[in-house]
């Protein structure tokens, strides 16, 4: 099992969360660690995964703040305890010699206020996330892991946020379409349907040209036959 599976499995699905994504990172500048901080737990791996929860399924996180469940008014003027949709961002931890995963800091996704990509015009893994209280630097462990989690993030914040989103700056083309990757496959899709397409009109074409010769063939038959046996009849006479 990866450990993107195991992360799902063991972090996000107990609370009936799905995860959309995850990237695994290393911070690119040292966070400052307090002069009287001891007990240190060693080196870890670190993971920035994007989580979503289905209203009815909201279950409280342990150690970890979430909205508040007071009842909301709907659009048609009923009052419900129903939540939308909740997507969220999460930083995951393993450290060395563990195969378990610690879930640390959340951020709810409307809590996130840009998205940096860096360098708009190469593929590069380094990023940063800046929150409404928090501000990471952070270098993906492949340009192309980064790529699909930004890829991944945009469409969930398109989808999942209606009022204020996240400011997207420095980033690739491929990674604002938010669907690139469908996109593409879709682009090859409808290419080889119109080569097919092309090829078949061909072939009709073909066929046609094959049709009319041989009416033409069957006609010409059909008069020599005839004429042959006009010729037939008079010498018999």
């Amino acid at each position: 099992m990866s450990a993107k599976s195991a992360i799902s499995k063991e972090i996000f699905a107990p609370l009936d969360e799905r995860m959309l994504g995850a990237v695994q990172v290393k911070r690119r500048t040292k966070k400052k660690i307090p002069f009287l901080a001891t007990g240190g737990q060693g080196e870890y791996l670190t993971y920035i995964c994007l989580s979503a929860r289905d209203p009815e399924n909201t279950k409280p996180t342990k150690g970890l703040k979430h909205g508040s469940s007071s009842p909301q008014l709907t659009k048609s003027g009923n009052v419900t305890n129903k939540k939308p949709t909740q997507a969220s961002i999460t930083k995951v931890k393993q450290f060395e010699g563990s195969t378990s995963f610690v879930r640390r800091s959340q951020w709810m996704l409307e809590q996130l206020r840009q998205v940096n990509g860096i360098d708009p015009n190469r593929d590069s893994a380094e990023f940063d996330l800046l929150f409404e209280n928090a501000f990471d630097q952070w270098v993906a462990s492949t340009a192309s892991e980064k790529c699909t989690f930004f890829q991944i993030l945009h469409h969930t914040c398109q989808r999942y946020l209606t009022d204020r989103k996240p400011e997207f700056i420095n980033c690739q083309s491929k990674i604002m379409g938010g669907n690139s990757i469908l996109h593409s496959a879709a682009d090859s899709v409808t290419s080889a349907v119109q080569k097919a397409s092309q090829a078949l009109n061909e072939r009709g074409e073909r066929l046609g040209r094959a049709e009319e010769k041989t009416e033409d063939m069957k006609n010409s038959a059909q008069q020599f036959a005839e004429t042959a046996h006009k010729l037939a009849m008079k010498h018999k006479c």
